[in-house]
């Protein structure tokens, strides 16, 4: 992400949806991973002009903190990002096409009633959506319109539904739920089998629905979140290499 002698110092995101943690600020995605900037300077120069949407709003705070899920759109080069995790755990920008762009999921944090009564829900990146649908939970995820905010959709966080994991050394990874251990008084654990058979544990916290049954509802990284051991890794690395060498 950033270089080895770029300085010493890394720009703090903003306070914002996202833990600062979690998060990656604008400057870092457009002057370090897209490089539409060469400094600092320039990057302010590029979001003044407001050519960067976040969640289809314009965001001209260089340090504005965009996380996981979040559609980061570039009217003017026709490009959208979705940031997710690969599997060793860091922010990838997984190009989208324009129609996805329209589209996030959000993890329900917490389902509450308001004054006279009124349901409504928070979400993992700080959203408060009222009247919901009856039927959603806390762990549940929404699928929410970003133009006009509404709910579209949504998924229950069920046994078979396919999930990724958002936290925690299996960062990234992506798989079926298998099963929920309850523990009282302590984490709830969720046991997840990936595309290839290899079964994993992680806690209720670090775990985000992505879609129903094995289908997930947004296009996925290459590698589609499964994670190779580093002998694998490493085969994978020589025939990558062999085949070069041939051609």
């Amino acid at each position: 992400m950033l270089d080895k002698l770029g300085g010493a110092f890394a720009p703090k995101p903003s306070s914002g949806p996202h833990k600062s943690r979690e998060c990656l600020p604008l400057i870092l995605i457009i002057r370090n991973r897209l490089k539409y900037a060469l400094t600092y300077r320039e990057v302010i120069s590029i979001l003044m002009q407001r050519h960067v949407l976040v969640d289809g709003k314009v965001r001209t705070d260089k340090t504005y903190p965009a996380g996981f899920m979040d559609v980061i759109s570039i009217p003017k080069t026709n490009e959208n990002y979705r940031l997710l995790y690969d599997t060793k755990g860091r922010f990838r920008l997984h190009p989208i096409r324009d129609e996805d762009a329209k589209l996030k999921l959000c993890k329900v944090r917490s389902v509450q009633f308001g004054q006279k009564g009124i349901p409504y829900l928070n979400t993992y990146d700080g959203r408060t959506i009222r009247y919901p649908d009856p039927l959603i939970k806390a762990n549940d995820t929404i699928k929410i319109d970003l133009e006009t905010n509404k709910i579209v959709d949504f998924i229950k966080f069920d046994v078979g539904n396919v999930v990724m994991v958002t936290g925690g050394r299996n960062t990234g990874r992506v798989g079926v739920i298998k099963n929920r251990e309850k523990h009282k008084g302590s984490f709830e654990t969720i046991h997840v089998e990936d595309a290839q058979g290899h079964q994993f544990a992680t806690r209720l916290g670090n775990v985000f629905t992505i879609g129903k049954g094995n289908k997930p509802w947004v296009s996925l990284p290459k590698g589609k979140g499964i994670k190779l051991s580093i002998i694998e890794e490493q085969r994978k690395q020589d025939a990558a290499a062999q085949a070069a060498a041939n051609a």
